[in-house]
């Protein structure tokens, strides 16, 4: 088939280059965001995808909006069979829809019909979910709720952050979309209807949810930390500036600190939570580069009645 990839960050990449070296598929070109300002210098980079694209000498379709009539037209015109999706970023609207002979096939990070929308792994990992995956879908005008052609699972480690799960997902996705694209082609595969039952959200995660609730248990700062890692970054405040937590694990057998309460030893860092404490293993004050959140406490020298957050 003739494809257009649509897709924008680095997690589009395994999916993009297994579809260039499947040899069953052309990819004719790729659309993605347009060039965003990155950097100190803020100055416009194309995206992980374009950057790909570029480098195979791909055609690159960065439309402002994809209802822009420009867009509609190239894309008419190249006439694709398929177009592939994985993490493209912007909604498509029903004339882009309508353009290829297959529709829109999406590679989502998650068992549909659970975790729809923007951040399904994050969601994943604070749901506490032993067992994930991903899905592939047709496309319709529905937020993620279109017939699915197929799923992959993955579990869960429990060290997991949203970084480590998001990657091998989109090593294994990348198989499952490709396969997708053969039965597709060879006519053997059919999407099948999502259930009704057992639809949860996934709305994207802001920095105001990633502020740590010492009062809440360990289990539940643990995995609030995991799935905010690498973005939006968990945090919490010091000396009224902004403190990120990198890394943490639970002390089940540390019941003596109440929440925030802060306790340093030479070689650890513990805060109390609404159970057991959790150690703080790396942070990154306002400011400057992660460090071990030992060498962070032995710089600020912590009192004796110190605590972490409001």
């Amino acid at each position: 088939m003739r494809l257009v990839f649509a897709g924008t960050p680095e997690v589009a990449l395994p999916a993009l280059d297994a579809l260039i070296a499947s040899g069953k598929h052309e990819v004719v070109a790729v659309v993605t965001r347009p060039d965003a300002p990155a950097g100190r210098g803020r100055r416009l980079v194309a995206s992980p995808v374009a950057e790909r694209a570029e480098e195979a000498g791909i055609e690159v379709l960065k439309p402002a909006r994809p209802r822009d009539p420009e867009f509609l037209a190239r894309l008419t015109a190249i006439a694709p069979d398929c177009c592939p999706v994985v993490a493209y970023g912007a909604l498509l609207p029903k004339p882009a829809l309508e353009i290829p002979a297959h529709g829109w096939v999406n590679l989502h990070f998650s068992l549909l019909p659970a975790w729809r929308g923007a951040a399904p792994v994050q969601h994943s990992l604070l749901a506490g979910d032993e067992m994930t995956g991903a899905s592939t879908f047709q496309i319709e005008e529905g937020l993620d709720s279109g017939p699915v052609f197929g799923m992959v699972t993955e579990q869960v480690r429990a060290t997991d952050t949203s970084g480590d799960l998001l990657t091998r997902l989109a090593f294994a996705g990348a198989g499952l979309l490709e396969a997708t694209m053969d039965g597709i082609e060879n006519g053997t595969l059919r999407p099948v209807p999502q259930p009704d039952e057992g639809i949860s959200l996934a709305p994207k995660i802001t920095v105001e949810d990633a502020e740590v609730d010492w009062t809440a248990p360990a289990l539940r700062v643990d995995r609030l930390v995991r799935a905010c890692t690498p973005a939006p970054g968990a945090w919490t405040t010091f000396r009224g500036e902004r403190l990120k937590v990198v890394s943490a694990r639970p002390v089940a057998d540390r019941t003596d600190l109440e929440p925030g309460l802060l306790a340093a030893t030479k070689k650890a860092v513990y805060v109390g939570t609404g159970s057991h404490a959790v150690e703080l293993t790396w942070v990154r004050p306002q400011g400057k580069k992660p460090m071990l959140a030992a060498d962070w406490a032995r710089g600020v020298r912590i009192a004796d009645d110190e605590r972490l957050g409001a």
